[in-house]
C-alpha cells in the first residue's frame, strides 16, 4: 500500500472529524441547523434539535480525530501498521453504519443533497477501507546488500 494514499485517507478522515466535531461540540445548535454548511442543511429533516445528542456526536468525532492524528504518525512504520489498520477498522464500522442509515432516508432530501450524501459518505467508507490494506515490508539498502552477499558467497 502506498504511504501517500494512506496519508490522504487519514487526512480526509481527520479533517472530516475535526470539521464536524468542533462544530457539533462547541456550537451544537448552529451545527444542527446548518450542517454540512455551504448553504445546505441536512439535519433538521432528521428530527428536532437535541443538545445532548449533538454534543455527543461532536465528542465522538473529536475522539476519532485524535485517533486519526495518532495513526498519521505511524503511516510509514511497518511495525505500527496495526494502529493504522485499527484506525481504519474503527472508521469503517462507523462509516458503513452511517452510510446505511442515510441510504434508507434519502427521500427527505432533494436530488443534489441525495447525491452529495451518497458520494461523501461512500468516499468516507472507501477512505476507511483503504487503511485495512496491508503494507508490504520495504527492504532497506543494508538488507539488500546482505542478501546479495549471501547469494554471492553461496555461488562461489
Amino acid at each position: 500500500m502506498n504511504t501517500k494514499i494512506r496519508y490522504a485517507a487519514l487526512g480526509f478522515l481527520g479533517v472530516t472529524a475535526l470539521y464536524t466535531g468542533v462544530w457539533a461540540y462547541f456550537a451544537p445548535k448552529e451545527w444542527h441547523a446548518s450542517f454540512p454548511g455551504f448553504g445546505m442543511s441536512w439535519l433538521p429533516q432528521l428530527g428536532p434539535y437535541n443538545e445532548h445528542l449533538a454534543k455527543d456526536a461532536g465528542a465522538m468525532f473529536l475522539a476519532l480525530a485524535v485517533l486519526t492524528a495518532i495513526a498519521l504518525r505511524s503511516v510509514r512504520s511497518v511495525r505500527d501498521n496495526r494502529l493504522v489498520q485499527t484506525t481504519g477498522a474503527v472508521w469503517l464500522v462507523f462509516n458503513v453504519l452511517h452510510l446505511s442509515y442515510h441510504m434508507q432516508h434519502l427521500g427527505m432530501y432533494g436530488t443534489r443533497d441525495q447525491i452529495l450524501n451518497v458520494v461523501v459518505l461512500t468516499a468516507l467508507v472507501l477512505a476507511s477501507a483503504v487503511l485495512l490494506v496491508p503494507v508490504k515490508a520495504v527492504r532497506s539498502a543494508d538488507s539488500v546488500k546482505s542478501v546479495k552477499s549471501v547469494t554471492t558467497e553461496g555461488d562461489a
